[in-house]
């Protein structure tokens, strides 16, 4: 939660312009179709920001006292949506402004607020539960359990709160990086527009799965996005959102984000050298993976860079991209209350061809680990045009940590590039040496280094030299290729690009590794 608090504190301080707050209900939306036909009639009308309804205490509540109060159970605490699923409606309150309509199964409109469905902490609320008549005020967002980890027990599975953010866990995980329904001008040099969920509806649940919708607002757009969520399990940790989103532009949208995902990148073996921690370690995520349309799986450790930066990987018919935590070892963060090692990764397979554009990601420099600084999403290559139905359909795995749950991908790839390291060259102290290991994946032998090549770019005024691959640990079937990058005076940022083939038919062996080089958060020698 204090990454909440960072995060809402940036946003002020950058002018960023979130979403209005959602109105009182603008009408039930009982059924996938319905919430697509209100969210259509939404984009026809031009947007008005409704007033704010918070009333005291919850105009004014803090980190803490808006933890003090807790849905209560029999009132907005494990309500009943079918099978093996509950839902606890989210008070409204410290950042949490926006009132969200509720609409449960079954129900023809939305579940009224009332404060005596939550429980208020005495230390706080010494007068006990607030008496007003607030039916209008609206909930914050809400957030379903299952048994996932253990039969007899009740996990939290999603939380759909802020925004149009929402964060899911795969089995024995920790909360970690979220999504959000739509981005709109993340990036961009104009500020940034936060979407806003205005109304939930769970459609109806059964043994496996949930059946939900999202009607999401802003000023430029509106939107439903339909879920089909089934939670992880015995075997298949994954927990699986099958997403639907329907678009509709108030106007032209040239900077739409489709499937965002928001993480947090302090520091790794690769820097940033200005962080001074314990811990080797510390973000939700750590790489950028891509399946795209050509075949390859592309790997970009990610950065904390010293300026913000946005780089675009074109693409056509991409077929899977995400944000991976790829180690899932204690020793690697050697954090106890931080749980790095069980945050989640998640991937985003596009369910048709999604045509031509760029998977996007946007680094945000940070000094700590309370800021999400990280975003990945997919801009068409096309503005989005109004009058039109706009929709895009994936999958969205949130999976444990570490390698073994990535899909192979189409090339049969024995190595994984998961360790990536920089330094001053250590000999003539000139340039910046880079090492990266591949151990073998699961069921894989490494490839005898003799029978490989290295392929390696760089950008014009960047020179590549010392180029080795050899055995690191035998007994692990780990590769180790390193090199030493020399850029020229002058020269302050070089993509480097490193390929590992087969010299007998030129194929990969691994995910082509990338990466950006900056003089100003690397240095140059």
């Amino acid at each position: 939660m204090r990454r909440r608090a960072f995060l809402a504190s940036a946003v002020a301080a950058l002018g960023l312009r979130p979403g209005p707050a959602p109105a009182q209900d603008i009408g039930a939306a009982g059924s996938p179709d319905a919430m697509i036909a209100t969210a259509r009639r939404l984009a026809e009308t031009p947007h008005a920001p409704p007033e704010n309804l918070l009333q005291p205490p919850f105009d004014a509540l803090t980190y803490d006292s808006y933890r003090a109060v807790r849905p209560r159970a029999g009132g907005a605490a494990q309500i009943p949506l079918g099978g093996p699923f509950q839902a606890d409606l989210l008070p409204p309150g410290w950042l949490f402004r926006d009132p969200v309509a509720v609409q449960l199964p079954g129900a023809a409109q939305q579940h009224p607020f009332d404060p005596a469905l939550f429980d208020f902490a005495p230390r706080y609320f010494p007068d006990g539960p607030p008496r007003m008549d607030a039916a209008d005020m609206g909930f914050s967002g809400l957030r379903l359990t299952a048994p996932m980890n253990a039969p007899d027990q009740r996990d939290e599975i999603v939380v759909i709160q802020g925004a149009s953010y929402f964060r899911a866990l795969a089995r024995d995980t920790a909360y970690g990086l979220s999504a959000r329904a739509l981005a709109l001008g993340t990036g961009g040099p104009a500020p940034e527009e936060f979407p806003v969920t205005r109304h939930i509806t769970i459609f109806g649940a059964d043994a496996a799965s949930v059946q939900l919708g999202c009607l999401i607002d802003s000023p430029r757009a509106a939107a439903a996005l339909i879920c089909d969520l089934r939670p992880g399990r015995e075997g298949a940790p994954d927990t699986v959102m099958d997403l639907s989103l329907h678009l509709f532009a108030r106007e032209a949208l040239a900077d739409a984000g489709i499937a965002p995902l928001t993480s947090m990148f302090q520091h790794s073996d690769l820097g940033p050298g200005f962080i001074d921690d314990f811990r080797p370690a510390v973000h939700d995520s750590d790489v950028l993976v891509i399946d795209n349309g050509a075949g390859e799986r592309l790997w970009r450790p990610l950065a904390n860079p010293a300026q913000l930066q946005m780089s675009a990987f074109v693409d056509e018919g991409p077929r899977r991209f995400g944000l991976l935590q790829s180690s899932d070892r204690f020793e690697r963060f050697r954090d106890a209350e931080g749980a790095y090692d069980r945050r989640p990764s998640a991937m985003v397979e596009p369910l048709g061809d999604w045509g031509p554009g760029a998977v996007m990601l946007l680094e945000i420099p940070t000094i700590d680990e309370y800021a999400d600084n990280i975003v990945a999403f997919w801009r068409p290559a096309a503005a989005l045009q109004p009058g039109h139905a706009h929709r895009f359909d994936y999958r969205l795995r949130w999976q444990p940590p570490g390698p073994q749950a990535l899909p192979r991908g189409a090339q049969d790839l024995p190595l994984l590039p998961l360790r990536s390291a920089s330094g001053v060259e250590p000999v003539n102290r000139a340039g910046r040496l880079f090492v990266i290991d591949f151990p073998a994946v699961a069921g894989a032998e490494a490839p005898d280094p003799a029978a490989l090549r290295l392929d390696i770019d760089a950008d014009p005024g960047a020179k590549i030299d010392g180029q080795a691959l050899y055995v690191l640990t035998p007994e692990r079937g780990t590769l180790r290729a390193s090199f030493v990058l020399t850029p020229d005076d002058g020269v302050d940022l070089a993509e480097l690009r490193l390929r590992l083939r087969r010299r007998d038919s030129g194929a990969l062996v691994a995910p082509v590794w990338l990466f950006r080089w900056t003089r100003a958060r690397d240095g140059g020698a």
